[in-house]
């Protein structure tokens, strides 16, 4: 009986530890597999040819109320009448999806609240400088604020606002 209890504190350490290991190594995969399989982001001369024609432009910046030190944007973003490019850099992420809205959110709750208003541009696979593609359908004098927004967990990363 002695012999069997002796087993049981080591078994429930080393459960206890593969466990803790196990949690730490997905959160490091789900923050790294972005990084790792993210494709090259377009150069500064690209970005700069593409702000040539630039309807509106604003910033990203790591104040806004719901971002934080893992979930942030900075740099400057323009629009023009067929992309949206970005030169600055985002804090990495898994299912970043790029929106216009009318109205200016800077959390979750005000994002989620005004989801129906707003019109998704497209996917943001890169942390450092992107151009997206803005379809000729969507006029982006209906809207005043860019929004980038992690869709796999619900997370605000940064917003900033183009027009009053």
């Amino acid at each position: 009986m002695s012999h069997r209890k002796s087993r049981l504190p080591r078994l429930v350490l080393l459960t206890l530890s593969h466990s803790v290991c196990l949690t730490v190594g997905f959160a490091a995969g789900i923050y790294l597999l972005p990084i790792l399989i993210a494709p090259e982001a377009p150069s500064v001369a690209v970005i700069e040819d593409s702000k040539k024609t630039t309807r509106f432009q604003g910033q990203f910046s790591k104040d806004r109320k719901d971002s934080d030190k893992l979930h942030w944007g900075e740099g400057q973003f323009s629009i023009n009448k067929d992309s949206i490019s970005f030169s600055g850099e985002l804090a990495p992420g898994p299912d970043y999806k790029l929106y216009l809205s009318p109205v200016y959110v800077e959390t979750e709750d005000a994002f989620n609240q005004h989801k129906a208003d707003m019109v998704r541009i497209g996917d943001v696979k890169t942390f450092n400088n992107f151009i997206i593609p803005l379809s000729p359908t969507i006029d982006p004098n209906q809207y005043n604020t860019v929004i980038i927004w992690c869709e796999t967990f619900g997370q605000f990363i940064t917003s900033g606002q183009y027009q009053p």
